[in-house]
């Protein structure tokens, strides 16, 4: 595990959590400057994401890992903690088990997909080849830059970084953030004193996750933006800035 801490010391303090297959250099590269200029930031790499031969071992123990840190490290409470995607998993389990205090849990336009060990480990049996098929060859590799740069409307440097991460980090570790990502379940009606859990809500994914947002937080604040799942991460000014401003309003920065 690997924990970089930036920016301004004497901000608030926000934990930054990177999405599946992703290191946070990557996942928050485009908005990280901006966050750095007013908040103290806890930059985390996971097990198996952090330059180092471990492999992913899975979502509790990870978990667990970043507690021991901040009791370790901030007497137990932080300010907020961002989460990119899979990063809000660990933002709700860390609210959820209450060993550690978050004024501000911030969920980064998440799916929060819960499955069965079967189908967990069926999906994860045919995502993770295809995740780490995205690089092997340039024609591939090419192609699948092409179709984030339209998803997203990322430049093609980002676009390059975003693929390259794929064939970075140990299939093993990929399967295994994968895999035990849906089967790490969130109870319903989460409440915690003193606790605010924020969504930003990328509406192109569908009304289905919003509809989940409600159902494991109790009166969540759930902020709408037109656009789809991250582009407000890897789209550009346009998708991060109003998306930024929310982040403010929700630290009360």
């Amino acid at each position: 595990m690997e924990f970089v801490e930036m920016g301004n010391m004497s901000g608030k303090t926000l934990m930054l959590l990177p999405g599946t297959c992703m290191n946070y250099q990557v996942n928050f590269k485009t908005i990280i400057d901006r966050l750095a200029g007013k908040y103290h930031l806890i930059c985390v790499n996971y097990d198996g994401f952090d330059g180092t031969d471990v492999i992913f071992p899975d979502m509790i123990t990870v978990t667990e890992k970043i507690e021991k840190y901040i009791q370790e490290n901030h007497g137990g409470r932080i300010d907020g903690a961002l989460g990119s995607s899979l990063g809000s998993s660990f933002v709700g389990q860390l609210i959820m088990r209450e060993n550690i205090h978050i004024d501000h849990g911030i969920f980064g336009s998440p799916d929060l997909d819960q499955s069965s060990v079967f189908s967990a480990k069926l999906q994860a049996k045919l995502v993770t080849p295809l995740l780490t098929s995205f690089t092997k060859g340039e024609k591939k590799k090419n192609k699948t830059k092409q179709k984030m740069m339209k998803i997203f409307d990322m430049d093609e440097k980002s676009a390059t970084e975003f693929v390259d991460c794929f064939s970075r980090f140990n299939p093993e570790s990929i399967k295994n953030e994968y895999y035990t990502d849906l089967i790490t379940y969130l109870k319903d009606d989460i409440y915690v004193e003193g606790t605010t859990a924020h969504f930003i809500y990328a509406n192109k994914m569908g009304e289905k996750y919003k509809k989940r947002y409600l159902k494991y937080f109790r009166n969540p604040d759930i902020r709408e933006f037109d656009m789809n799942h991250e582009q407000w991460i890897f789209g550009g000014p346009k998708y991060s800035e109003p998306v930024l401003k929310a982040i403010d309003e929700f630290m009360g920065n």
